[in-house]
């Protein structure tokens, strides 16, 4: 009898110790799944900032910031040295700003391969944003807001990062293939 008393309290014992690394393992994988959610709540709000260089012999400057929240991407324009009146801002194929007629930044960004348009008639480049209005002291300022862009994600259809920011010396008239008719590149920047 004794030794059937030893027996089960020595079998009580190894159940104890194994349900105690059972617990501490399932603590660990709750921990890892915070983590992960955490991860995930940081990588909801992405924000990247872009310096604009004058191209083209212009002295347009400033900055573009875009920020990713809740699966909406909203870029802010604050420029400065434009010349008053309508300029087009485009994102483009490259983020290569190195040619000084900002040729170097490609085309359009039209992952979808769609004619060049407005975003109001859903004819339009990935790209194609429209128009800023410069003041009669050359400040621009614009918003806009897509959930057709990402910062950063697996969709190559949508991720903005590696792509050019073009500033054009003219309107665009949404109109002309396949550029709009924007004239020259006063400015450009690399989304990174």
């Amino acid at each position: 009898m004794k030794r059937l008393n030893i027996a089960l309290m020595a079998f009580a014992v190894t159940i104890a110790i194994s349900c105690k690394d059972n617990n501490a393992e399932g603590t660990d994988v709750e921990s890892t799944e915070i983590n992960a959610e955490s991860t995930e709540e940081v990588a909801e709000n992405k924000s990247i900032t872009v310096p604009m260089q004058s191209k083209s012999g212009s002295n347009v400057t400033g900055s573009i910031a875009f920020t990713e929240s809740e699966g909406t991407v909203q870029m802010t324009v604050n420029l400065t040295g434009l010349t008053p009146g309508a300029h087009a801002i485009h994102l483009h194929e490259n983020g290569d700003c190195s040619a000084d007629d900002g040729s170097s930044a490609g085309g359009h960004w039209n992952p979808n391969a769609k004619e060049h348009g407005s975003w109001a008639d859903g004819t339009n480049h990935m790209g194609d944003i429209g128009n800023l209005e410069a003041g009669d002291d050359g400040t621009a300022t614009l918003t806009f807001s897509t959930d057709e862009w990402c910062i950063g994600c697996d969709d190559d259809s949508k991720n903005i990062v590696g792509k050019g920011v073009i500033v054009h010396a003219s309107a665009d008239d949404f109109e002309s293939q396949p550029s709009g008719a924007a004239g020259a590149r006063e400015a450009c920047g690399v989304i990174e």
